[in-house]
């Protein structure tokens, strides 16, 4: 994927600040890299595609750039997260403790200390209702409405419909009758600007903590954005949001848009699944529900390094069949630099969110 620089506006957060100096501008400050704490979601199954279940954080082997990371916290499905302590110190027995309570609405704060993140998941749904959708469009609505349903009471959830513009119809919440009749709501439009209205919902999820996920449901091709779709997978991965996508079998003739998705949601750990009926959209929201109650939650405070670029991820398990499984998560992220005065090593810019 080719790797690019852009800004993007999110809110401030715990961060972990370390000496890399990248250069000074001539009123005295520094330039350098602050990294917040990287939040995971980890998939693991077999070759059967069958997922395991009950592993601890001592089984979780994570590096950064080859650099081996420590755990932070940990959480399996839909459990809240949970700190983790190696007890003795230096050991590799690890115990898990309760993390403060959560603060706010769960949105990126200063907080001083670990992030609260919270038990369940922040799911954006993204309709499509361009003039692709014309086909089948109660039957999506249906599709989407029984997946609202079906996600149990941890998760909040939030409704975005877009054609060539972005409409918010439901806000991130845990009332599901706001929701429901946010998705009943919706109409058909014309023109399909997916990356465009993808970006500006990853920015949205970015604001939050805890497990951020986006589910797509797109009947065609991208046929008026300016963004291209590599800036959003890698807003994506930077942030630890992740993509699934759901299309329609007609959109997988369209070879273009058939690799974009399936590059987009494997390197933020999502999935993506092309239904050639109602039947199999209704089964593949079943599936991406399947997945949240299986991911397993992994944080980690990035040790020191220069490397202000691509920062490429790599977790492991533990155990003599680890060659059988198979691990699904992004593949990596980009820190964004932030300024500091030269005196003091005090914040004269807004940081970003974790990460």
């Amino acid at each position: 994927m080719n790797k690019k620089f852009f800004w993007v506006g999110l809110l401030p957060g715990l961060v972990l600040l370390f000496g890399s100096k990248l250069g000074s501008q001539e009123n005295g400050s520094d330039i350098r890299v602050v990294v917040n704490m990287v939040q995971l979601n980890v998939a693991v199954t077999d070759n059967k595609g069958n997922y395991i279940t009950n592993l601890r954080p001592s089984d979780f082997s994570i590096a950064e750039d080859g650099i081996t990371q420590k755990l932070a916290t940990f959480g399996e499905g839909d459990e809240p997260t949970r700190r983790v302590v190696e007890d003795p110190p230096n050991s590799n027995h690890f115990v898990l403790k309760d993390l403060p309570a959560q603060q706010q609405d769960g949105r990126t704060g200063n907080l001083g200390e670990l992030a609260s993140l919270v038990a369940g998941s922040n799911v954006f749904i993204l309709f499509d209702t361009s003039n692709y959708m014309y086909r089948g469009f109660v039957f999506a609505q249906d599709a989407i409405a029984d997946f609202v349903r079906s996600l149990e009471g941890a998760h909040k959830v939030a409704f975005y419909s877009y054609s060539r513009d972005l409409s918010r119809s439901a806000p991130l919440t845990a009332d599901r009758s706001r929701i429901l009749q946010g998705v009943r709501s919706s109409v058909a439009g014309d023109d399909a600007a997916l990356y465009n209205c993808l970006l500006l919902t990853v920015k949205d999820a970015a604001q939050y903590q805890g497990r951020k996920v986006i589910v797509v449901f797109s009947n065609g091709p991208d046929n008026s954005s300016v963004v291209p779709p590599e800036d959003v997978a890698e807003l994506a991965q930077s942030t630890g949001t992740v993509i699934y996508m759901i299309s329609t079998r007609q959109a997988q003739l369209e070879p273009v848009s058939t690799a974009v998705f399936e590059r987009m949601t494997a390197a933020t750990g999502g999935k993506v699944y092309f239904a050639k009926n109602w039947l199999e959209e209704k089964q593949a929201f079943a599936s991406i529900r399947d997945d949240l109650a299986h991911l397993y939650s992994l944080s980690y405070y990035p040790k020191a390094s220069t490397n202000s670029g691509w920062r490429v991820i790599s977790v492991k398990v533990a155990g003599a069949n680890q060659k059988k499984l198979r691990i699904r998560t992004r593949s990596g992220y980009r820190p964004i630099p932030a300024r500091f005065s030269g005196a003091e090593g005090q914040p004269v810019s807004e940081n970003l969110g974790p990460r």
